[in-house]
């Protein structure tokens, strides 16, 4: 191999040499906060005895899902011949420049993506297991893999509205990169728990053995192991009354919204304390820092459902107004549409604009008119000289153009 075919290559590959290396990174901006209490869970299955309905319908929602253990049922994308690869530039037809591309393996011990780059008879490979699924695939999902102690993703996605795979977002098209860190701020909301080894934010080193996939009860309600301690002792014994869980239906509305947007409301990522250390019902102002930046005229819809709901006259007008207004966070999502009946309970149809002309219909589907779907630029895939854009509901209420 010539030289500047290895000078091509190893820029191609570069990242073998620094991506696990040792590096220092700028300390936590803690303010406050301590260790998460994570020994005082229980765990959903301890949820179950008591509140069947909501439990067995809970495991079907998009929240439930957002991270599972990557394996044939849970992983979307395709391991058959000729829809598992996604090419970049054919190595067999390389020039100059290097070809790449990456192909989705099922093998005994796991699932794989493995890198191919260089020139025939001169061809490098890398190969790793996917362990985590991101994402409930409504959109999409990606996948991360350990090393050691050490969470990455990987450099494949999977793009449900394609059905296909994609290049990962957040990393450069056509680089043969597996050096992606995870940190604690993108897991919190797409797991339930998982113990960091430092407070650096920008760790990705963990305890394997803590981190528990999905989006729990407990997240929510709060740890249930004092709560299920305190029934058991009643159950044998009367006792004082008081309980260790919350409910979020009956904090105020800030709070409630809070509690959403400690995932639901994008432009929101400083932390002032430690992942995971948020505690249902507290002010969010306390664990993630109030954002300074000059809202745009039109925000991106990417993870921002909060700050676009707030801005919307339903909700400003509505004291009482919340998400849990129309989404029933213990079951699965509706048909966009079938939202319509929220609508309703405020709105007449005959103060719409449109009722002369679509008549009693209207009733059908206010949403696509007054939340409509929209691109996010926020994030996105490059892949084959296409920038692929998720879409997403638009959840800023008002009169569309």
């Amino acid at each position: 191999m010539g030289p500047v075919r290895v000078a091509l290559l190893l820029a191609l590959l570069g990242f073998l040499g620094a991506a696990f290396a040792t590096r220092a990174l700028p300390q936590a901006n803690v303010h406050g906060g301590g260790k998460p209490q994570h020994d005082k869970y229980a765990g959903d299955a301890a949820c179950l005895t008591c509140h069947r309905d909501q439990s067995t319908s809970y495991v079907h929602t998009s929240h439930h899902l957002t991270s599972q253990p990557a394996n044939k049922d849970a992983i979307l994308g395709s391991f058959g011949e000729g829809s598992n690869v996604l090419m970049i530039a054919d190595p067999a037809t390389a020039g100059d420049n290097p070809g790449l591309f990456f192909k989705m393996e099922a093998k005994e011990n796991g699932f794989y993506q493995t890198a191919v780059a260089g020139w025939p008879g001169q061809l490098q490979t890398r190969s790793e297991r996917m362990d985590v699924v991101i994402g409930s695939g409504v959109r999409g999902q990606s996948y991360l893999y350990w090393h050691g102690d050490r969470l990455y993703e990987l450099p494949v996605s999977y793009w449900s509205d394609a059905g296909r795979w994609v290049n990962s977002p957040g990393y450069k098209y056509g680089t043969m990169n597996f050096s992606r860190a995870v940190t604690p701020r993108c897991l919190e909301c797409h797991a339930t728990y998982i113990e960091a080894r430092s407070l650096d934010p920008l760790t990705n080193q963990y305890d394997k053995a803590s981190l528990v996939m999905g989006i729990f009860c407990e997240r929510c309600h709060g740890p249930g192991a004092g709560h299920i301690a305190l029934h058991q002792a009643k159950m044998s014994a009367p006792g004082p009354p008081g309980d260790t869980i919350v409910n979020p239906a009956k904090f105020s509305r800030d709070r409630q919204v809070d509690l959403c947007a400690l995932c639901h409301n994008g432009i929101r990522s400083e932390e002032l304390v430690p992942a995971f250390s948020y505690l249902p019902g507290k002010p969010l102002d306390n664990y993630l820092q109030p954002s300074e930046r000059e809202i745009a005229a039109h925000p991106d819809v990417h993870g921002n459902q909060v700050g676009l709901l707030e801005r919307s006259r339903c909700y400003l007008s509505s004291p009482k107004m919340s998400c849990s207004t129309c989404h029933d966070v213990h079951r699965p999502e509706r048909l966009a549409a079938a939202y319509s009946d929220r609508c309703l309970t405020c709105h007449q149809v005959e103060s719409c604009g449109m009722s002369k002309t679509m008549g009693h219909k209207i009733v059908e589907n206010c949403i696509d008119c007054h939340m409509p779907v929209e691109q996010t630029t926020a994030v996105f895939s490059e892949t084959a000289g296409q920038a692929i854009r998720p879409k997403m509901r638009n959840h800023w209420i008002k009169v569309y153009p």
